[in-house]
Protein backbone atom coordinates (compact mmCIF):
# COMPACT_ATOMS: atom_id res chain seq x y z
CA UNK A 1 0.00 0.00 0.00
CA UNK A 2 1.31 3.45 -0.94
CA UNK A 3 1.11 4.93 2.53
CA UNK A 4 4.84 5.56 2.70
CA UNK A 5 6.02 9.08 1.90
CA UNK A 6 6.58 9.38 -1.85
CA UNK A 7 9.16 11.61 -3.50
CA UNK A 8 8.32 13.35 -6.77
CA UNK A 9 10.20 14.95 -9.62
CA UNK A 10 12.40 17.88 -8.70
CA UNK A 11 10.89 21.39 -8.72
CA UNK A 12 12.25 23.68 -11.41
CA UNK A 13 15.30 25.62 -10.25
CA UNK A 14 15.99 23.19 -7.39
CA UNK A 15 17.87 20.53 -9.39
CA UNK A 16 21.01 18.84 -8.07
CA UNK A 17 23.95 17.63 -10.18
CA UNK A 18 23.81 13.84 -9.80
CA UNK A 19 27.36 13.28 -11.08
CA UNK A 20 28.88 15.74 -8.59
CA UNK A 21 26.93 14.29 -5.66
CA UNK A 22 27.76 10.74 -6.71
CA UNK A 23 31.48 11.53 -6.77
CA UNK A 24 31.34 13.24 -3.37
CA UNK A 25 29.35 10.47 -1.66
CA UNK A 26 31.50 7.66 -3.05
CA UNK A 27 34.55 9.43 -1.63
CA UNK A 28 32.92 9.61 1.83
CA UNK A 29 30.62 6.58 2.18
CA UNK A 30 32.33 3.22 1.63
CA UNK A 31 30.73 0.49 -0.48
CA UNK A 32 28.50 2.65 -2.71
CA UNK A 33 28.03 1.35 -6.25
CA UNK A 34 25.94 2.32 -9.27
CA UNK A 35 24.43 5.67 -10.13
CA UNK A 36 22.03 7.62 -7.88
CA UNK A 37 18.48 8.40 -8.91
CA UNK A 38 17.53 11.76 -7.41
CA UNK A 39 13.98 12.90 -6.64
CA UNK A 40 12.55 15.46 -4.23
CA UNK A 41 10.19 15.25 -1.28
CA UNK A 42 7.32 17.75 -1.47
CA UNK A 43 6.89 20.21 1.40
CA UNK A 44 9.93 21.41 3.29
CA UNK A 45 9.39 25.16 3.62
CA UNK A 46 12.60 25.68 5.54
CA UNK A 47 15.09 23.18 4.12
CA UNK A 48 14.90 21.24 0.84
CA UNK A 49 14.84 17.45 1.06
CA UNK A 50 15.88 15.02 -1.69
CA UNK A 51 15.83 11.23 -2.02
CA UNK A 52 19.02 9.61 -3.40
CA UNK A 53 18.44 6.03 -4.54
CA UNK A 54 21.44 3.76 -5.09
CA UNK A 55 21.05 0.04 -5.82
CA UNK A 56 20.17 -1.45 -2.43
CA UNK A 57 20.74 1.80 -0.48
CA UNK A 58 18.67 4.95 -0.01
CA UNK A 59 19.74 8.30 1.45
CA UNK A 60 18.12 11.64 2.16
CA UNK A 61 19.97 14.87 1.39
CA UNK A 62 19.02 18.14 3.09
CA UNK A 63 20.15 21.57 1.96
CA UNK A 64 19.06 25.17 2.63
CA UNK A 65 16.61 26.79 0.18
CA UNK A 66 18.11 28.41 -2.91
CA UNK A 67 18.83 32.10 -2.46
CA UNK A 68 19.00 31.92 1.35
CA UNK A 69 22.53 32.28 2.58
CA UNK A 70 22.89 33.57 6.10
CA UNK A 71 20.66 31.68 8.52
CA UNK A 72 20.71 28.17 7.13
CA UNK A 73 24.42 27.38 7.12
CA UNK A 74 24.49 27.03 10.89
CA UNK A 75 21.31 24.95 10.86
CA UNK A 76 22.72 22.24 8.59
CA UNK A 77 25.71 21.61 10.83
CA UNK A 78 23.63 21.73 13.98
CA UNK A 79 21.01 19.31 12.67
CA UNK A 80 23.73 16.94 11.42
CA UNK A 81 25.44 17.04 14.79
CA UNK A 82 22.19 16.30 16.67
CA UNK A 83 21.44 13.27 14.46
CA UNK A 84 25.02 12.07 14.66
CA UNK A 85 25.31 12.22 18.44
CA UNK A 86 21.75 11.68 19.64
CA UNK A 87 21.45 8.40 17.73
CA UNK A 88 23.42 6.62 20.48
CA UNK A 89 20.85 7.56 23.16
CA UNK A 90 17.73 7.76 20.98
CA UNK A 91 17.92 5.29 18.09
CA UNK A 92 14.82 6.67 16.37
CA UNK A 93 16.60 9.61 14.80
CA UNK A 94 17.99 8.77 11.35
CA UNK A 95 21.70 7.95 11.12
CA UNK A 96 23.68 10.84 9.60
CA UNK A 97 26.47 9.94 7.19
CA UNK A 98 28.20 13.05 5.96
CA UNK A 99 28.10 16.83 6.39
CA UNK A 100 29.61 18.90 3.55
CA UNK A 101 30.63 22.47 4.39
CA UNK A 102 32.31 23.01 1.02
CA UNK A 103 29.72 25.14 -0.81
CA UNK A 104 31.47 24.63 -4.16
CA UNK A 105 30.11 21.06 -4.36
CA UNK A 106 26.40 21.91 -4.85
CA UNK A 107 26.34 25.64 -4.11
CA UNK A 108 25.37 25.27 -0.45
CA UNK A 109 26.19 23.37 2.69
CA UNK A 110 24.33 20.04 2.95
CA UNK A 111 24.17 16.79 4.87
CA UNK A 112 23.17 13.23 4.01
CA UNK A 113 21.35 10.80 6.30
CA UNK A 114 19.77 7.38 5.98
CA UNK A 115 16.26 7.11 4.61
CA UNK A 116 13.86 5.63 7.13
CA UNK A 117 11.14 4.20 4.92
CA UNK A 118 7.71 4.05 6.50
CA UNK A 119 4.27 5.56 6.98
CA UNK A 120 3.79 9.21 7.95
CA UNK A 121 0.32 10.18 9.16
CA UNK A 122 -1.21 13.45 7.94
CA UNK A 123 -4.64 14.93 8.79
CA UNK A 124 -6.62 11.68 8.88
CA UNK A 125 -6.00 8.01 9.66
CA UNK A 126 -5.62 6.22 6.30
CA UNK A 127 -8.56 3.85 5.72
CA UNK A 128 -6.11 1.18 4.50
CA UNK A 129 -4.64 0.92 8.02
CA UNK A 130 -8.02 -0.30 9.21
CA UNK A 131 -7.13 0.51 12.83
CA UNK A 132 -9.57 -0.27 15.64
CA UNK A 133 -9.97 2.29 18.47
CA UNK A 134 -7.77 -0.02 20.62
CA UNK A 135 -4.98 -0.05 18.03
CA UNK A 136 -5.21 3.73 17.67
CA UNK A 137 -4.92 4.12 21.44
CA UNK A 138 -1.82 1.87 21.47
CA UNK A 139 -0.27 4.00 18.72
CA UNK A 140 -1.10 7.17 20.67
CA UNK A 141 0.55 5.78 23.82
CA UNK A 142 3.57 4.68 21.81
CA UNK A 143 3.82 8.26 20.44
CA UNK A 144 3.90 9.62 24.00
CA UNK A 145 6.34 6.91 25.16
CA UNK A 146 8.87 8.05 22.53
CA UNK A 147 8.53 11.63 23.72
CA UNK A 148 9.20 10.56 27.32
CA UNK A 149 12.16 8.49 26.13
CA UNK A 150 13.61 11.52 24.33
CA UNK A 151 13.18 13.76 27.39
CA UNK A 152 15.01 11.15 29.48
CA UNK A 153 18.05 10.89 27.21
CA UNK A 154 21.33 11.61 29.03
CA UNK A 155 22.37 14.52 26.81
CA UNK A 156 25.74 14.90 28.54
CA UNK A 157 26.57 11.27 27.69
CA UNK A 158 25.66 11.98 24.04
CA UNK A 159 28.04 14.96 24.02
CA UNK A 160 25.15 17.40 23.55
CA UNK A 161 25.45 19.28 26.85
CA UNK A 162 26.19 22.54 25.01
CA UNK A 163 23.16 22.31 22.71
CA UNK A 164 21.09 24.71 24.80
CA UNK A 165 20.98 26.57 28.09
CA UNK A 166 18.32 25.12 30.42
CA UNK A 167 18.68 27.91 33.04
CA UNK A 168 15.99 30.53 32.43
CA UNK A 169 14.50 28.51 29.55
CA UNK A 170 10.82 29.20 30.39
CA UNK A 171 11.46 32.93 30.81
CA UNK A 172 13.38 33.10 27.51
CA UNK A 173 10.57 31.32 25.64
CA UNK A 174 7.85 33.62 26.99
CA UNK A 175 9.94 36.76 26.45
CA UNK A 176 11.22 35.60 23.06
CA UNK A 177 7.82 34.68 21.64
CA UNK A 178 6.29 37.92 22.98
CA UNK A 179 8.99 39.90 21.13
CA UNK A 180 8.68 37.85 17.94
CA UNK A 181 4.90 38.23 18.01
CA UNK A 182 5.11 42.01 18.44
CA UNK A 183 7.60 42.32 15.56
CA UNK A 184 5.21 40.38 13.27
CA UNK A 185 2.10 42.42 14.18
CA UNK A 186 -0.18 43.51 11.34
CA UNK A 187 -3.08 46.00 11.73
CA UNK A 188 -5.65 43.17 11.61
CA UNK A 189 -3.92 40.91 14.19
CA UNK A 190 -5.08 40.39 17.81
CA UNK A 191 -2.72 41.83 20.43
CA UNK A 192 -2.77 38.86 22.86
CA UNK A 193 -2.12 41.28 25.77
CA UNK A 194 -4.17 39.44 28.48
CA UNK A 195 -2.56 36.12 27.50
CA UNK A 196 0.98 37.54 27.50
CA UNK A 197 0.38 39.12 30.92
CA UNK A 198 -1.03 35.84 32.31
CA UNK A 199 1.89 33.78 30.99
CA UNK A 200 4.35 36.24 32.53
CA UNK A 201 2.50 36.13 35.85
CA UNK A 202 2.14 32.33 36.05
CA UNK A 203 5.64 31.41 34.88
CA UNK A 204 6.90 28.29 36.71
CA UNK A 205 10.48 27.94 37.93
CA UNK A 206 13.01 26.14 35.75
CA UNK A 207 12.34 22.42 35.59
CA UNK A 208 14.55 20.42 37.96
CA UNK A 209 15.27 17.85 35.24
CA UNK A 210 15.84 19.56 31.89
CA UNK A 211 15.97 17.37 28.81
CA UNK A 212 16.36 17.34 25.06
CA UNK A 213 13.24 19.01 23.69
CA UNK A 214 12.22 18.39 20.06
CA UNK A 215 9.95 21.46 19.79
CA UNK A 216 7.98 20.12 16.82
CA UNK A 217 6.85 16.69 18.01
CA UNK A 218 3.74 15.80 15.99
CA UNK A 219 2.48 12.75 14.11
CA UNK A 220 3.66 14.12 10.75
CA UNK A 221 7.22 14.07 12.14
CA UNK A 222 7.20 10.40 13.15
CA UNK A 223 7.58 7.36 10.89
CA UNK A 224 5.60 4.16 11.43
CA UNK A 225 6.72 0.66 10.56
CA UNK A 226 4.89 -0.35 7.32
CA UNK A 227 4.79 -4.00 8.53
CA UNK A 228 3.52 -3.06 12.00
CA UNK A 229 2.04 0.46 11.85
CA UNK A 230 1.47 0.82 15.58
CA UNK A 231 5.27 0.82 15.99
CA UNK A 232 7.25 4.07 15.62
CA UNK A 233 10.59 3.53 13.85
CA UNK A 234 11.75 7.09 13.26
CA UNK A 235 11.44 10.70 14.41
CA UNK A 236 12.19 13.50 11.94
CA UNK A 237 12.78 17.25 11.81
CA UNK A 238 15.32 18.11 14.49
CA UNK A 239 15.79 21.75 13.40
CA UNK A 240 14.30 23.29 16.56
CA UNK A 241 15.81 20.85 19.06
CA UNK A 242 17.51 22.23 22.16
CA UNK A 243 17.86 21.57 25.89
CA UNK A 244 15.05 22.92 28.01
CA UNK A 245 11.94 22.23 30.05
CA UNK A 246 10.26 18.99 28.89
CA UNK A 247 6.84 20.31 29.96
CA UNK A 248 7.21 23.24 27.54
CA UNK A 249 7.78 20.64 24.81
CA UNK A 250 4.62 18.88 26.00
CA UNK A 251 2.77 22.22 25.75
CA UNK A 252 3.92 22.66 22.13
CA UNK A 253 2.67 19.19 21.23
CA UNK A 254 -0.66 19.72 23.00
CA UNK A 255 -1.20 22.95 21.03
CA UNK A 256 -1.23 20.88 17.83
CA UNK A 257 -3.36 18.17 19.46
CA UNK A 258 -6.90 18.88 18.26
CA UNK A 259 -9.22 16.37 19.90
CA UNK A 260 -12.57 14.96 18.74
CA UNK A 261 -14.58 17.25 21.02
CA UNK A 262 -13.08 20.51 19.68
CA UNK A 263 -15.36 22.81 17.66
CA UNK A 264 -15.65 22.76 13.85
CA UNK A 265 -13.49 25.91 13.31
CA UNK A 266 -10.73 24.35 15.46
CA UNK A 267 -10.99 21.07 13.49
CA UNK A 268 -10.06 23.03 10.34
CA UNK A 269 -6.59 23.64 11.82
CA UNK A 270 -5.90 19.93 12.35
CA UNK A 271 -2.83 18.47 10.58
CA UNK A 272 -2.71 15.06 12.31
CA UNK A 273 -5.32 12.40 13.21
CA UNK A 274 -5.45 13.37 16.91
CA UNK A 275 -9.27 13.29 16.74
CA UNK A 276 -9.52 9.63 15.61
CA UNK A 277 -11.53 7.17 17.76
CA UNK A 278 -9.14 5.80 20.40
CA UNK A 279 -6.82 8.85 20.50
CA UNK A 280 -6.35 10.32 23.99
CA UNK A 281 -7.72 13.78 24.80
CA UNK A 282 -5.23 16.53 25.72
CA UNK A 283 -5.81 15.94 29.43
CA UNK A 284 -5.42 12.15 29.06
CA UNK A 285 -2.28 12.77 26.96
CA UNK A 286 -0.79 14.90 29.76
CA UNK A 287 -1.85 12.41 32.44
CA UNK A 288 -0.27 9.50 30.57
CA UNK A 289 2.89 11.58 29.97
CA UNK A 290 3.07 12.35 33.71
CA UNK A 291 2.59 8.69 34.63
CA UNK A 292 5.29 7.49 32.20
CA UNK A 293 7.81 10.21 33.01
CA UNK A 294 7.29 10.27 36.77
CA UNK A 295 6.84 14.05 36.58
CA UNK A 296 3.99 15.52 38.59
CA UNK A 297 1.92 17.92 36.47
CA UNK A 298 -0.44 19.84 38.74
CA UNK A 299 -1.98 21.69 35.78
CA UNK A 300 -1.28 21.74 32.04
CA UNK A 301 -2.90 25.17 31.66
CA UNK A 302 0.33 27.19 31.58
CA UNK A 303 2.15 24.83 29.21
CA UNK A 304 -0.82 24.41 26.86
CA UNK A 305 -1.47 28.19 26.74
CA UNK A 306 2.22 28.79 26.02
CA UNK A 307 1.99 26.22 23.19
CA UNK A 308 -1.04 28.02 21.71
CA UNK A 309 0.71 31.42 21.96
CA UNK A 310 3.88 30.08 20.34
CA UNK A 311 1.81 28.53 17.55
CA UNK A 312 0.10 31.91 17.04
CA UNK A 313 3.57 33.48 16.84
CA UNK A 314 4.61 31.05 14.09
CA UNK A 315 1.30 31.57 12.23
CA UNK A 316 1.56 35.38 12.52
CA UNK A 317 5.17 35.42 11.26
CA UNK A 318 3.99 33.61 8.12
CA UNK A 319 0.91 35.84 7.77
CA UNK A 320 3.12 38.96 8.12
CA UNK A 321 5.05 37.89 5.01
CA UNK A 322 1.78 37.36 3.13
CA UNK A 323 0.31 40.68 4.34
CA UNK A 324 3.39 42.58 3.10
CA UNK A 325 3.47 40.81 -0.26
CA UNK A 326 6.66 38.82 0.48
CA UNK A 327 4.84 35.61 -0.46
CA UNK A 328 1.91 35.12 -2.83
CA UNK A 329 0.84 31.76 -1.37
CA UNK A 330 -2.94 32.06 -0.98
CA UNK A 331 -3.05 29.40 1.77
CA UNK A 332 -1.58 32.00 4.14
CA UNK A 333 -4.46 34.49 3.71
CA UNK A 334 -6.58 32.65 6.29
CA UNK A 335 -3.74 32.47 8.84
CA UNK A 336 -5.09 35.65 10.44
CA UNK A 337 -8.32 33.78 11.30
CA UNK A 338 -6.25 30.96 12.78
CA UNK A 339 -4.37 33.45 14.96
CA UNK A 340 -7.65 34.95 16.26
CA UNK A 341 -9.00 31.48 16.99
CA UNK A 342 -5.84 30.53 18.91
CA UNK A 343 -6.24 33.66 21.06
CA UNK A 344 -9.87 32.70 21.84
CA UNK A 345 -8.77 29.16 22.76
CA UNK A 346 -6.09 30.58 25.10
CA UNK A 347 -8.53 32.94 26.80
CA UNK A 348 -10.95 30.04 27.38
CA UNK A 349 -8.18 28.04 29.09
CA UNK A 350 -7.20 31.04 31.24
CA UNK A 351 -10.81 31.79 32.26
CA UNK A 352 -11.31 28.24 33.53
CA UNK A 353 -7.84 27.84 35.04
CA UNK A 354 -7.23 27.26 38.76
CA UNK A 355 -3.67 28.59 38.53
Amino acid sequence: MALTDQSTRIREGEELDAAVIDQYLKAHIPGLTGEPRISQFPGGASNLTYLLEYPGKEFVLRRPPFGHKAKSAHDMGREYRILNQLNAGFPYCPKAYVHCIDESVIGAEFYVMERVNGIILRSDMPAELNFSAEQTRELCKSFIDKMVELHNVDYQACGLGDLGKPEGYVQRQIGGWSDRYDKALTPDAPLWEPVKAWLKDKMPADHHKPGIVHNDYRFDNVILNPQNPSQIIGVLDWELTTIGDPLMDLGNTLAYWIEAGDSAPIQLMRRQPSNAPGMLTRQQFADYYAERSGIEIKSIDFYYTYGLFRLAGIVQQIYYRYFHGQTQDKRFAQFIQMNKLLEQMSLQVINKSQL
